[in-house]
């Protein structure tokens, strides 16, 4: 079982934080508690899916990112940009105007992700072919969701697929072509990922199947689009623009980030694509329990609409949905036609890619792991369901705990109190086994002093 910590991109401001549970209540893992009226992350539980952020009405919840100025410590200064980022622009702004953009403000180059989708896509069905026993397998271009089954749903690790994500596919080739043209060291070229979303920011941090990611910085997605889009009104509707090269993207690259986008490019005769991340836990469970069999490949993704609906994206998901079909509709015309190749820019480095595609091990990294002595965690298990049995299940939350079920795994791991329960409490009470001091104690313990104001009187 894995112990090293993972990163997590997502912060919490106790300054900021109410304590209103909110963050408890929709956490997938269970990774948030209320103690003293604030709120308490389990970091190895947390996987970065950003739900937490979603419904602070604070904003307690924040995401930690590289300061945009810290590309400047590098002569070469590459942007990996998703389509997603291109999605959130007018039809009106090209994406040749983008990529223009993006140098002004720093960059020396710019590369699109999806570059690698062709090379990516043939190492998936290599795999594929090459371990027929292995079903379903499960993609891993979502990290949140490789973190999600790494904790929750650990004897399905062994289905995730091995193999870097785009994103370390097109920062290997990149990374490789600028050494080799400009004659450049390491040290002297910068990769820096635009990114979506949270769990990508920890993927980069703390890469799962190896030690170091081919990134060297991460910048939000919406900090950036707001440089840019600044810079678009600066130069006004009369701007001539300059047309510059692009990646060559084909219409199944563009897609590829939405929901449906992996599993339309798959060979496997029995797949699903799933997103939003209830939706995952949901089907994932089903599968654990052998209640879904016969399946082959399984594309999963933790946000709604996948990609755009990233907690980094400034625009709605579904019209973001759109400007990438649209984008796609117009490449697909033009491959029709003749006049636009689908990808090519990285076939050139095929073979060294494909060679250095898979991951180190995966690991499992399971919350319910109660002790690493057997015997012990067996007894542990026990107490457990023999607490559960005297619990509620109301799954209220006023204990501090999401779940009465999380509740009792407290106890036993020596986090929680029984007493914390408020039905426990009534009753101790009415036994005459506790007074109201002391449970009004145990309510200020969890929700802080402020929430145990006299209220009556107010």
């Amino acid at each position: 079982m894995e112990k090293t910590p993972f990163f997590h991109a997502l912060t919490l401001d106790t300054e900021a934080c109410i304590g209103c549970s909110h963050c408890m209540k929709s956490c997938p893992t269970e990774a948030l508690r209320v103690r003293d009226g604030k709120a308490v992350l389990m970091p190895d539980r947390c996987i970065d899916c950003g739900n937490c952020f979603k419904v602070c009405p604070t904003h307690a919840i924040y995401i930690k990112q590289d300061d945009f100025e810290s590309i400047f410590n590098f002569p070469c200064r590459v942007a990996l940009v998703p389509a997603v980022f291109m999605g959130q622009f007018p039809n009106d702004i090209t994406v040749s105007r983008i990529y223009g953009i993006l140098k002004d403000i720093g960059f020396t180059h710019v590369i699109e992700t999806e570059s690698a989708i062709p090379i990516y896509t043939a190492a998936k069905e290599k795999y594929a072919e090459e371990h027929p026993d292995i079903k379903p397998l499960i993609s891993t271009f979502c990290p949140a969701i490789v973190r999600l089954i790494q904790v929750k749903f650990p004897s399905l690790v062994e289905n995730l697929l091995p193999l870097r994500a785009p994103i370390d596919i097109t920062a290997m080739y990149i990374r490789r072509k600028i050494k080799r043209e400009m004659e450049l060291d390491d040290d002297q070229i910068g990769l820096f990922y635009i990114t979506p979303c949270a769990a990508k920011i920890a993927a980069v941090k703390s890469p799962v199947g190896e030690e170091k990611s081919s990134v060297d910085g991460v910048i939000n997605m919406d900090s950036l689009y707001n440089r840019v889009f600044k810079k678009i009104k600066e130069q006004g509707k009369g701007f001539q623009e300059k047309k510059l090269p692009v990646s060559q993207l084909s219409a199944d690259s563009v897609l590829t980030s939405l929901t449906n986008g992996e599993r339309r490019l798959s060979n496997a005769q029995h797949s699903y694509s799933i997103d939003q991340i209830d939706n995952v836990t949901e089907f994932l469970e089903k599968l654990e329990n052998e209640e879904i069999e016969d399946v082959d490949f399984l594309e999963l993704r933790a946000c709604d609409q996948s990609c755009p609906g990233g907690i980094l994206t400034c625009d709605n998901r579904f019209l973001m949905c759109e400007r990438v079909f649209e984008r796609a509709r117009k490449i697909a015309d033009r491959e029709r036609k003749g006049e636009q190749a689908k990808d090519h820019e990285l076939e050139e480095e095929r073979v060294y890619l494909m060679r250095n595609m898979v991951l180190g091990d995966i690991k499992p990294r399971s919350m319910l792991v109660l002790d690493d002595d057997i015997a012990k965690a067996l007894e542990k298990m026990k107490k457990i369901n023999e607490l559960r049995a005297m619990l509620p299940q109301t799954d209220c939350g006023i204990c501090g705990a999401p779940t009465c079920d999380a509740l009792a795994r407290d106890i036993v791991c020596q986090n929680a109190e029984l007493t914390d329960c408020i039905f426990i409490q009534r009753n101790l009470e009415a036994r005459g086994n506790m007074n109201i001091d002391e449970s009004l104690k145990i309510m200020e313990l969890i929700w802080g002093s402020d929430k145990m104001d006299d209220y009556v009187k107010k």
